[in-house]
């Protein structure tokens, strides 16, 4: 029995995307998350998704994703298969990305006009087994059900500038 959804984020994100619309399959990307800037808007579940019962973030302070592979599945579809590392173990995910476009757009660096950026949108999605990465902690509701799913949805919103 599911009573809630529990929606959070993270800051601190850093990556690289290789991506050309015209040679999709050639897409690569590599980022590295700062595990302790979870945020789901209450202070004491945030602290104890940074304790060793979920993140362990003192201990396992990154969160990494590295493509190994790109299967084009529609025009603006792909299915980005690469290897995530939560906690230190590190499995198979795979991302279903949609490339929501390109543009042009004004870049400021303190103050100073550097001329216009391209940047690109994307959004992606998958769904883990937090038990896969040693994710284990739970408590069971007295109506029945367990406090937290052992599936977690992510969804990452990237927008990303060319360098």
């Amino acid at each position: 029995m599911m009573i809630t959804w529990v929606r959070g984020s993270f800051k601190n994100i850093e990556g690289k995307l290789e991506f050309d619309p015209a040679d999709p399959r050639a897409l690569a990307v590599e980022t590295t998350i700062d595990a302790s800037t979870c945020w789901t808007g209450v202070e004491a579940r945030d602290n104890h998704l940074r304790s060793t019962d979920f993140l362990s973030c003192e201990q396992f302070p990154q969160i990494r994703f590295k493509s190994t592979s790109v299967e084009e599945v529609g025009p603006f579809d792909y299915l980005v298969t690469g290897e995530l590392t939560i906690r230190d173990v590190a499995r198979p995910a795979v991302l279903s990305v949609r490339y929501l476009g390109s543009w042009e757009t004004p870049w400021w660096e303190d103050g100073v006009d550097k001329g216009p950026k391209m940047r690109a949108g994307f959004v992606a999605r998958t769904q883990i087994d937090r038990y896969d990465f040693g994710v284990n902690w739970n408590d069971t509701m007295s109506g029945g059900g367990v406090v937290v799913s052992a599936h977690v949805d992510i969804v990452i919103d990237v927008e990303a500038v060319l360098v």
